[in-house]
């Protein structure tokens, strides 16, 4: 069975995490089509991530990750007020 959800970031600048489920599949990330501005996606090491140092998406963008652990080791930020992801683990 295949999970999915979506995260999005309340108020731009303030990271939230991913989300708290177990992830022991690949993990598929796309930037959700209707942002307007840009998405980061990571973990500076502290629990957070910024538009400076996260993996940046576009509307769309999509990247995979071979191996998480756990949804809430990834933290979004956003450019924008209520601009997010969709994310999916990729049973395999």
């Amino acid at each position: 069975m295949a999970l999915s959800g979506q995260t999005t970031v309340t108020t731009a600048g303030t990271a939230v995490q991913v989300g708290t489920q177990d992830v022991a599949c690949p993990l598929m990330i796309k930037a959700l089509d209707t942002n307007t501005g840009i998405v980061a996606i990571g973990n500076d090491g502290a629990n957070d991530v910024t538009l400076s140092n996260g993996l940046r998406l576009e509307a769309g963008d999509v990247v995979v990750f071979e191996y998480v652990g756990n949804l809430a080791s990834l933290w979004l930020d956003s450019g924008v007020n209520g601009e997010g992801i969709s994310w999916i683990i990729l049973d395999v």
